[in-house]
């Protein structure tokens, strides 16, 4: 089975954790705002597929402080979709650099100029906020003093303006013939051998976001009819106009499969997703069907930790970060809904809290994207 995180496990530190807004309205008196915008519709039928990208979308203009960006799937009524409906397989809003006054745009094409986080990961994951399945109930506030900065002309290159772009990939299984299959994108499933480039798929590679790009179909049941439907990303962003109370934090973004450190080389390699093998009968009989991965990694300058959030998929049991010396400083969270251990057939994660965090990210977690 595959493990994956954006289709990884990953951990976002922006720096330390603090309660939601109640306890700090603005930074030294400046008003908060807040508004929610959605996402260009995405339409989805039983079993099918959209991974799709979306440039220029709505977003807080000028020289912010951003506090939180929350998110989950809505449908035309801004009723809350249900993730046994359409599952959200992850999300991502990423800024970039476009020319000014420029008209012409094609929507399926990455901007050249991507800003981008802090983290090692500048290829693979370079979003500044992204989920999952577990977006809903995720708390993302920033605490005062600090904000994420976005929107400082001075910092773009001559010609050039802000905006940002959503990646969306949701699944959407109604009616399907099994629900877990279809989610973590078992290519049997997809019946798909040819990847969204043109590649064959190795038969080692059971599933993963090879077989699930956009407008594939997962297999439905025999006779199963509903219409196609039109949903959205509605997400609410929280700010404050940039002034110099504000503490600019940097967000760091963190693979599991990123074994540099621990390999003792400085290429980085963040493979999104990787293979957890299947439990063997010996560990199964001793309820031992855990998978766990590590990774280290050192932060290039010092400062404090804000806040962290890990994602994973169904199977997720948890993650954990620990400074240096092992000092322990986060538990991520614990399922609140059913978890999935190696060979067993729960499904769905849904609702996961932030913790605190330090230097040294170490995590673990089971099963596949």
């Amino acid at each position: 089975m595959k493990m994956a995180g954006s289709a990884v496990l990953l951990i976002s530190l922006l720096s330390a954790i603090a309660p939601l807004p109640s306890e700090a309205l603005n930074v030294r008196g400046h008003l908060l705002k807040s508004k929610t915008f959605r996402s260009p519709p995405i339409l989805l039928g039983p079993g099918s597929v959209s991974n799709k990208y979306y440039h220029d979308v709505d977003f807080p203009r000028g020289h912010l402080a951003v506090k939180s960006f929350n998110a989950e799937v809505v449908d035309e009524n801004g009723v809350p979709v249900p993730l046994h409906e359409t599952y959200l397989h992850h999300w991502v809003a990423v800024p970039y650099y476009a020319l000014k006054d420029n008209q012409s745009s094609d929507a399926q094409k990455v901007p050249a100029m991507l800003k981008g986080n802090d983290g090692v990961c500048k290829r693979a994951l370079t979003q500044y906020f992204g989920l999952g399945s577990e977006t809903r109930h995720t708390a993302t506030w920033v605490p005062d003093p600090y904000g994420i900065e976005t929107g400082n002309q001075e910092k773009a290159p001559e010609g050039y303006e802000e905006k940002w772009l959503l990646n969306i990939h949701a699944i959407d299984t109604r009616g399907v013939a099994d629900k877990p299959s279809c989610t973590e994108c078992k290519c049997d499933f997809y019946n798909v051998t040819i990847d969204e480039y043109g590649r064959t798929v190795s038969k080692n590679y059971t599933g993963g976001l090879l077989c699930c790009y956009d407008q594939t179909q997962c297999r439905l049941k025999a006779g199963f009819n509903a219409e196609v439907r039109k949903v959205f990303l509605q997400y609410t962003v929280t700010w404050l106009d940039w002034t110099d109370a504000v503490v600019p934090v940097k967000i760091y973004i963190f693979d599991v499969t990123d074994t540099a450190m621990l390999d003792g080389t400085h290429e980085h390699s963040c493979k999104v997703e990787y293979q957890v093998e299947e439990c063997s009968a010996e560990n199964r009989a001793n309820n031992e069907c855990i998978h766990t991965k590590t990774t280290r990694a050192v932060l290039p300058r010092g400062g404090d930790i804000v806040y962290s959030v890990a994602h994973q998929h169904s199977g997720g049991v948890g993650a954990s970060l620990h400074g240096q010396m092992d000092a322990f400083y986060v538990n991520r969270f614990q399922l609140t809904a059913q978890g999935r251990r190696q060979g067993t057939r729960q499904t769905t994660l849904s609702a996961c809290r932030v913790a605190t965090l330090s230097q040294d990210p170490s995590r673990s977690a089971t099963a596949r994207c």
